[in-house]
């Protein structure tokens, strides 16, 4: 039986379109099961019909043709019951429905089954016969597992458009991940990526000297590219955001990527095959780290590599020439740099098959006010050119070929969303103060030194979390003292007197560096975070030199050590800083000890709470992974992203209960992750006590609106109401239901 599943599985899925595959579904597992019929219904979401697809054994004319509501007839049954049904005499089933389209009179036996992908019903599986009989466990079973299998290949088919449902010929949808918040109505622009890194030949060259000659001048060409797309973008953007293609020019130095592929070449490979090597070895890592904000990196990498790429292929990107008034970039991977070569005026949307909302691209559609939609990864990119969309950053869809109802409809939501954003605006630089005086500190996470602009300061009360990855990611080794000393102190500098907590070297499991590999079968519970640093207290003790040089004489460090399960790792490290304080002032360099915090991401640290207040100063809690460990739910996996839920009540009694602690034991506590940043979850931990709220920067305008307009006594009785509620879903809809009340509905994103 398993040849047999496994032979058909293949066939199905080599097909080339969905209706060859489905073809090829039915008269494979016809013979197998030695039936007279086999037959497949889709499941129309739209009119909740079941339509015949295809079938061998009842008449070809009835496809297309013969529709039944999900609980009518024998096949409605099916799917209403979502289990298989086996009959010997199916016309004397009371279910029973005769189509004289089909011809099925004839057969007497029926064996039907569901077949759902991941809780949705997409149709059903029916085989028949002329002869009474009831089909034995054996055929069941086979039928089960096979719909089993094919479910996978019918959902990715029905998201990319390439089953044709009679109902729906016109609009369809799709979902990815939200990018940057917002909506656009426009036409669609699909762009190629410029070269092909996977499809570069090996060569051997014949003139190495020329090879590296040409990978230079191609290198060069990018660098001016870059520059004039810069320039462009200047008026824009802000200093921020422009500063990001630096990050592009510094990956072109000498010291990235030109010399390791001119030391490949020197190993015996031409430049094309040199560069593609290094680049897809860059992308390999940066795609499997554990980081979003650091693996979205690879896109950066990637895009440079194609550019480069296509000089030495002496081709142009293709990109058009005129772009429509209302023009929505779609394309496999977007980047920064493509932004620049359409005009402002005209760019309305992103969709990208690849990326997530910690993209470069992202952060800067995020700051140019650009609805974007990434990780759409059943987009078919050929058919989307030309057609009219709708792009809803809020939710992550897109709409291709809207009819008029859906248009008026986010017509409308678009003209609330502009005056909401011209309305806060007003409001950017006042505190986040609530209407009965408390006063809620608001604060930034950064990952790049771009990040730091002092336009901010006026908005905020400081870092509340900097990622100090960056600096090891960019070079073949570990940096040393003195480019880490820079790099922190134009942060601490940047942002002073405010505070600026820097999290030390948090990598390991599935967030190795190219030069320090790891590998390991479970990463997330593996040699990571603090682990892995005090495992090498070598690298610890320059990170910690390097952060205590650069506060000289500004006394805004905070020091935040990642990953912490016991006090034991948390006694080691404030030795190794004791001594790193000792070694400088041997030195002449005169530090005070920083602040000391532990991230609370950790169930194990929720119980240690007392024992962990003796050693340091303050608590983050990271939301983020301690949903995850607390649901044991990796939001990265898309069988279980929807189970992710930082409001579920289990997540949102443990922050309650972190925030009661926190006080008993006189240490302040923040919050660093998503939740924080949604306006819903801000007025929740406010509630519960938390002395500050750390987010990314976008997030700032609507969480301070909402924290100006609720009392502290709104937020605690809010508190009280929520941790009442069973389900996450009671949660959410409570909260919506709340904020409606408050006149605060509109900060919240749409929903369904």
């Amino acid at each position: 039986m398993l040849d047999v599943l496994r032979r058909i599985t293949q066939e199905v899925t080599g097909a080339r379109t969905l209706e060859a595959a489905l073809a090829t579904m039915v008269r494979r597992i016809r013979k197998a099961m030695k039936a007279d019929v086999c037959s497949f219904y889709l499941h129309d979401d739209e009119i909740e019909q079941l339509v015949l697809m295809e079938t061998i054994g009842l008449r070809t004319q009835a496809v297309g043709r013969v529709s039944l509501p999900v609980g009518e007839g024998l096949v409605g049954l099916v799917a209403r019951r979502e289990e298989p049904l086996n009959l010997e005499d199916a016309q004397a089933h009371p279910q029973f429905r005769y189509f004289e389209s089909t011809g099925e009179e004839r057969y007497c036996s029926f064996l039907g089954v569901p077949i759902i992908h991941q809780r949705r019903m997409l149709g059903v599986l029916v085989v028949q016969q002329e002869e009474k009989r009831r089909y034995d466990e054996e055929d069941e079973a086979f039928l089960v597992t096979m719909a089993a299998q094919l479910a996978g290949v019918l959902a990715h088919a029905l998201a990319t458009g390439n089953l044709t449902r009679p109902s729906l010929e016109g609009q369809v949808h799709f979902k990815g991940v939200a990018g940057a918040p917002g909506m656009s109505i426009g036409e669609a622009v699909v762009i190629a990526p410029p070269a092909d890194l996977d499809s570069v030949p090996d060569l051997i060259p014949t003139d190495m000297e020329y090879e590296i000659a040409r990978l230079k001048e191609a290198i060069g060409r990018v660098r001016e590219e870059l520059r004039a797309v810069a320039a462009r973008l200047a008026n824009r953007v802000s200093a921020q955001e422009l500063a990001l293609f630096e990050v592009y020019q510094q990956m072109l130095s000498e010291a990235a990527l030109s010399q390791e592929v001119e030391k490949r070449i020197r190993e015996g490979q031409w430049a094309p095959g040199a560069l593609a090597d290094v680049v897809k070895r860059h992308v390999q890592y940066l795609e499997r780290v554990d980081d979003d904000y650091l693996r979205e990196r690879a896109a950066d990498v990637r895009d440079l590599g194609r550019r480069v790429l296509a000089h030495l292929q002496e081709e142009t990107p293709q990109m058009p020439a005129v772009f429509p008034d209302s023009t929505v970039l779609v394309g496999d991977e977007l980047s920064v740099a493509m932004l620049g070569e359409v005009p402002r005026d005209k760019l309305a949307g992103l969709v990208s098959v690849r990326g997530s909302s910690t993209s470069h691209v992202a952060i800067i559609a995020r700051a140019m006010g650009i609805p974007t939609v990434l990780g759409m990864v059943d987009l078919p990119l050929p058919r989307l050119s030309g057609a009219r969309v709708i792009l809803d950053g809020h939710r992550g869809r897109l709409f291709v070929r809207p009819g008029e109802e859906l248009l008026t409809h986010y017509r409308g939501q678009i003209a609330e969303e502009q005056a909401l954003t011209e309305v806060l605006e007003h409001e950017q630089d006042l505190p986040s103060r609530t209407p009965d005086g408390h006063d809620m500190p608001l604060m930034v996470n950064t990952g790049l030194v771009v990040d730091a602009v002092a336009s901010l300061k006026s908005r905020i009360s400081g870092v509340g979390l900097y990622r100090t990855e960056v600096p090891f990611m960019v070079t073949e080794r570990f940096p040393g003292e003195q480019e880490q000393t820079r790099l922190y102190r134009d942060q601490l500098e940047s942002f002073a007197p405010l505070p600026v907590v820097m999290r030390t070297l948090d990598i390991g499991g599935d967030k190795d560096l190219p030069y320090f590999p790891i590998e390991e079968a479970n990463p997330f519970l593996g040699w990571r975070g603090i682990r892995v640093t005090l495992d090498h207290p070598e690298v610890l003790m320059v990170q910690l030199r390097a952060m205590l040089r650069a506060s000289q004489g500004l006394d805004n460090l905070q020091v935040l050590l990642p990953m912490v399960t016991n006090v034991d790792e948390v006694d080691d490290a404030l030795k190794l800083l004791d001594r790193a304080i000792v070694e400088l002032g041997e030195e002449g360099v005169e530090v005070p000890r920083p602040k000391v915090g532990v991230m609370i991401e950790v169930p194990a640290t929720l119980y240690q709470l007392d024992a962990l207040a003796r050693r340091v100063d303050f608590f983050s809690v990271g939301s983020n992974d301690l949903t995850q460990y607390l649901l044991a739910v990796d939001r990265n996996n898309p069988r279980v992203a929807d189970l992710f839920d930082a409001c579920h009540p289990a997540v949102l009694s443990a922050m309650a209960t972190l925030a009661r602690e926190a006080r008993r034991l006189d240490r302040p506590i923040s919050v660093c992750g998503e939740l924080a940043g949604d306006p819903a979850g801000a007025l929740l931990l406010m509630g519960m006590g938390f002395d500050a709220l750390s987010m990314n920067a976008p997030s700032l305008p609507k969480v301070r609106a909402a924290i100006r307009r609720v009392t502290l006594q709104g937020a605690r009785e809010l508190v009280a109401e929520t941790l009442r509620l069973d389900s996450p879903g009671e949660v959410r809809r409570h909260l919506t239901e709340r904020l409606g009340g408050w006149e605060l509905g509109h900060l919240l994103p749409p929903r369904d």
